[in-house]
């Protein structure tokens, strides 16, 4: 009996021992540092509808987390079980499985980002988006000037709707909110006509500082019934917004189209691209100028003039650069 007690008592011994060690292994597998990485970081994309078990063999599968098993105690021990989140994450090497379980518990997916450029038309947008192989989906070319060009984020999986849909809202967002706040005595009457104003202010001149000055310019010519004489306009109305590639023939400075503001009065159509923040705001609170005539300066920007006879001067100084440039190319 005695030696009976003995073994028995050595037993218990060597489990609580086993126990011991099993314990603390989970404890430092837990806390302490993760597996390393090829790389600087681990990539595991964790797919919608996921349960536990998958989540866990999902992250030992991709080195993420030393032990599966590990894993799916420390979920159900924190009660984080029920709150992973699916997505792509990045962590990076070496973290504890303490980080990696927080991180998917709190949805710390990676974020993408695509950028529609200012004058960007609908159509280039929505063939930026069809280009982000991390979003899905098919989507329809909105009508021109729907969106605001910005920085937008995403995640992988995301619907191409989705972030286009985001793109929509802020520019509706933004417009409301400078419509309520827009200058008196403007001759434009709808939103959609200043969005339309602003494609041209967008187009006609890349630099911002310009922007207000274009947009009195072209405000003083509506209020006078003068027609805005826009090149951009001739341009989308042949190839809608793509780079024409050469000069404006006169065939073309003559035709009659509805986007031609040489020859229609008023406004196009339809916006000409997708302004941007700084066009909308010019067009809705331009300064206060009599200028209605601008002309390219040849570095880039414009000069500015409030008569004919003036501008015709800064017109003949153009044409000069023009030709002192076709004589340095030898053309």
């Amino acid at each position: 009996m005695r030696r009976l007690v003995i073994m028995g008592f050595s037993g218990l011994v060597t489990l609580a021992l086993v126990v011991g060690l099993l314990t603390a292994w989970a404890v430092w597998t837990y806390q302490g540092p993760g597996p390393a990485a090829k790389g600087r970081i681990h990539s595991v994309v964790l797919r919608r509808g996921s349960g536990l078990n998958e989540i866990a063999a999902a992250l030992e599968k991709a080195g993420v987390v030393r032990s599966a098993p590990v894993f799916l105690a420390a979920a159900q021990i924190t009660r984080a079980a029920r709150d992973l989140k699916a997505g792509e994450y990045e962590f990076p090497s070496g973290a504890p499985m303490a980080r990696v379980l927080d991180d998917i518990r709190a949805g710390r997916v990676v974020r993408h980002q695509v950028t529609v450029p200012e004058g960007y038309t609908s159509e280039m947008a929505v063939e930026l988006l069809m280009k982000e192989a991390a979003l899905i989906g098919e989507v329809a070319t909105p009508p021109e000037g729907a969106l605001l060009p910005e920085t937008y984020d995403f995640e992988r999986g995301e619907e191409r709707a989705a972030v286009l849909k985001r793109m929509m809202d802020a520019r509706d967002e933004l417009l409301a909110t400078l419509w309520d706040k827009r200058r008196a005595g403007l001759p434009i009457r709808t939103p959609e006509e200043a969005v339309i104003l602003a494609s041209i202010v967008e187009k006609e001149t890349g630099l911002a500082s310009e922007r207000p000055r274009v947009a009195a310019a072209f405000v003083n010519r509506l209020n006078r019934g003068i027609r805005l004489q826009s090149d951009p306009t001739i341009i989308y109305g042949i190839t809608k917004g793509r780079p024409l590639g050469r000069g404006i023939r006169l065939s073309e400075l003559n035709a009659q189209t509805p986007y031609n503001t040489y020859q229609i009065d008023g406004l196009p159509p339809t916006p000409i691209a997708n302004p941007g923040r700084a066009s909308l705001a010019a067009v809705l609170d331009p300064p206060d100028t009599t200028e209605i005539f601008f002309v390219a300066d040849g570095t880039g920007g414009h000069v500015f003039a409030s008569t004919l006879e003036e501008h015709n001067r800064n017109v003949a100084r153009w044409r000069l650069v023009e030709q002192q440039k076709a004589k340095g190319t030898g053309r």
